[in-house]
């Protein structure tokens, strides 16, 4: 019976072709879209990692990366595993490119469609990537606006994924702030049954048009969503705790503010105290001591690295999918 009814997930997973698609939100994805994803990522992982297998499916391709803010993890997991696949990263900051101020969004998205197969560009404003869409005849990749972070919630949901097994019925729980990487959690999360409780500081709460979506979706897929003001509330009986950086970049000013503002947000192990036993924490990262304390960051429970890791296999697991027609060769993840 579960032989045959992988089998089917299987075949109909198999057949999602998101060739030539731009991927700017995972709003946009549907829950087979964003599975196929996870999947090419984790068979691309096992090839090369474990497997040491050489795979040049991107030879003689190029990536353009525009970066008008800088990046750790998006620059090295791109570039890395870019050319890992046998292609060629440009890496482009805004010393190299003036980006709707030199010359504008529409010239350099027709531009870099001439001279590459993709573009990533990390971007302040979301409508940036719009427009770089609108006009690119080559696919766009979110490498983060203030709106969405598509990119980091693929990398989160495959540590998950390893971690636990299966996907379906876990509780995610986010303490912290409303902001881009907790907006692609919530476009994310119901389509791969993940259950999801926000607690944010009044003030802090996620953008109502991504709330109201987020409500729609988990009505769709039978999974909870649950907002509060309350970190222990959202914490109560949940797999994962994650949080983010209270203070992005360019919120310097507002820091005294914020640090008020989220007393009592930090995370520790007093917060695990009311999770499920088996609970792990997650961080995008560069994390600061006010968001979460040494005794959970450097923990067995702390899954930090090995996210920070899979940045590279499902930035690459996307490319791969958006430029190729790669069928993965492992069988199926559970979800």
């Amino acid at each position: 019976q579960n032989h045959h009814a992988s089998e089917a997930v299987s075949a109909c997973l198999g057949s999602v072709n998101l060739k030539g698609r731009s991927c700017l939100t995972l709003k946009d994805f549907s829950s087979d879209e964003i599975k196929k994803l996870l999947w090419v990522s984790g068979d691309l992982k096992h090839r090369i990692k474990h497997e040491k297998q050489y795979l040049p499916l991107l030879q003689g391709k190029s990536i353009a990366m525009i970066f008008e803010k800088r990046s750790t993890r998006t620059r090295m997991s791109t570039e890395t595993g870019f050319s890992l696949l046998g292609g060629h990263p440009c890496f482009l900051t805004s010393q190299d490119i003036h980006l709707g101020v030199n010359e504008s969004c529409t010239d350099t998205a027709r531009v870099l469609s001439g001279f590459c197969d993709v573009v990533l560009a990390r971007v302040y404003k979301h409508s940036t990537l719009e427009e770089l869409d609108r006009e690119a005849s080559i696919p766009i990749i979110n490498g983060l606006s203030d709106l969405y972070h598509p990119i980091q919630i693929l990398a989160d949901f495959l540590t998950l994924q390893e971690h636990y097994g299966s996907l379906n019925g876990l509780t995610v729980s986010w303490i912290g702030d409303g902001n881009n990487v907790l907006h692609s959690f919530m476009m994310t999360a119901a389509k791969l049954g993940v259950h999801l409780k926000v607690a944010t500081p009044k003030g802090y709460e996620p953008d109502k048009g991504v709330t109201e979506e987020a409500h729609r979706l988990a009505k769709q897929h039978g999974t909870q969503l649950i907002l509060t003001s309350d970190p222990m509330e959202a914490a109560r009986d949940s797999n994962v705790l994650v949080t983010d950086t209270w203070v992005s970049m360019g919120q310097e000013e507002e820091k005294k503010k914020r640090l008020k503002d989220f007393h009592g947000y930090q995370i520790s192990m007093q917060t695990g105290s009311v999770a499920k036993s088996d609970w792990t924490f997650l961080h995008c990262l560069p994390r600061k001591m006010e968001e979460v304390d040494d005794q959970v960051f450097y923990s067995s429970r702390s899954l930090v690295f090995s996210e920070a890791e899979n940045r590279k296999w499902t930035i690459m697991g996307l490319i791969v999918s958006l430029l190729t027609d790669y069928t993965p060769q492992i069988p199926m993840l559970k979800f």
